[in-house]
């Protein structure tokens, strides 16, 4: 009966980790992590080409603007807004499309301001940090769970205690990162809307940060169940060790 109860857990902790991790794949690879929905008509939002939003090491002030004006979507590593196609200034009128560009490396661990228009106002240290760990603890999470489902596979192979601890130890500390990241993230565009005087942005947290928001209790679940087997286990074979030298 013990067995059958470890294998149980086992296998729902194995399908819960896999659900999360996809969870977590889809969050980190797509960048509706908050988007702007503006229901009026922008007029010059902008007196510079879009090219030039759209550079490496843009001001985040100039490139939240226009996502803010122009219905734009912002992620851990990518923003993109809907602008008129063809167009090489943003307020000209035309067929909208969406374009998108990557942050680059620099732009992950670039300083932020106190006043996102002035760099000579001085480092923001609060967004620096909230910026960068937002971008290093979902892939961290990503890690610790793939790393968690190898040994899961060991598990099954071996039907070992140890392991079993192993693999929840490692969903713990990734649910805590997933955890941290949505937390980092959530905390940092509020800074920012406040920052640029945006008190009331009409936005909103968009469906890839809900995945992230939804991996995070999976994988606090599946670890969970990872320790309570381990720890069924261990007792049964306590008491069945307790009964042979009995």
């Amino acid at each position: 009966m013990s067995d059958n109860h470890f294998a149980t857990a086992l296998v729902i902790a194995c399908i819960l980790s896999f659900n999360s991790t996809i969870f977590l794949a889809a969050s980190i690879g797509t960048d509706v992590w908050f988007e702007y929905c503006n229901p009026s008509s922008p007029e010059n939002i902008s007196m510079s080409p879009c090219d030039e939003v759209f550079r490496e090491n843009t001001n985040e002030d100039l490139y939240t603007e226009a996502l803010y004006q122009w219905n734009g979507t912002i992620g851990l590593w990518q923003r993109c807004i809907t602008i008129p196609e063809n167009s090489y200034w943003c307020n000209s009128t035309g067929e909208m499309v969406t374009k998108c560009v990557s942050f680059s490396l620099s732009d992950q661990f670039m300083e932020k301001y106190n006043d996102p228009r002035n760099p000579n106002s001085g480092s923001d240290m609060i967004r620096t940090y909230l910026w960068r760990l937002q971008f290093f603890l979902p892939f961290a999470s990503l890690g610790l769970m793939c790393f968690g489902i190898v040994i899961g596979v060991c598990i099954c192979a071996c039907f070992s205690l140890y392991p079993t601890i192993t693999a929840g130890v490692l969903h713990f500390l990734g649910g805590l990162c997933t955890l941290g990241a949505v937390g980092c993230y959530a905390a940092g565009i509020e800074l920012l809307h406040k920052k640029l005087n945006h008190i009331s942005v009409p936005g909103q947290f968009g469906w890839s940060f809900c995945l992230a928001c939804v991996s995070a209790p999976l994988q606090f679940m599946a670890a969970a169940l990872f320790i309570w087997a381990a720890h069924n286990n261990r007792k049964a074979f306590t008491l069945l060790k307790a009964y042979h030298v009995a």
